[in-house]
């Protein structure tokens, strides 16, 4: 039901976008529609013809929109996902020298304070390179 709730969501958005890109601009030279193209409508004609098809189109875009949300937000466990953050406890004990542990109840990682012993603090400079040869004539 998802599946097809969300391809009719697609659809309606790309519809959408097409019709509103054929609307005539009214700042000049920002829509693609607008000119002539035949005597099937007049101008008065297709602009209400367009908008209400805009206007069926959001109605549409919006009525899938929240039907996705109220599908998804049914089918997942209330709560928040800070709420099912693993226990203090249950997080690997931190090797000795490092950065004090961060208060209980946080989600964040504990960043060691300085690098691991061993480890460079900034790579190596790069080799300078011999100067070239004077020319000799």
């Amino acid at each position: 039901m998802h599946t097809v709730i969300l391809v009719i969501h697609l659809i309606i958005t790309v519809a959408l976008i097409g019709v509103i890109m054929l609307q005539r601009s009214e700042g000049g030279a920002l829509g693609i529609g607008g000119g002539g193209g035949g005597n099937l409508f007049s101008a008065r004609g297709v602009g209400n013809a367009l908008t209400r098809a805009t206007a069926f189109l959001a109605i549409g875009f919006f009525i899938t929109s929240i039907t996705l949300t109220l599908m998804v937000t049914r089918s997942q466990p209330a709560g928040s996902m800070f709420d099912q953050a693993p226990a203090q406890g249950a997080a690997p004990a931190a090797p000795a020298g490092d950065a004090p542990a961060a208060p209980s109840g946080s989600v964040l990682p504990n960043l060691p304070a300085a690098p691991p012993a061993g480890v460079p603090a900034a790579p190596a400079a790069p080799a300078t390179p011999a100067a070239p040869a004077a020319p000799t004539n």
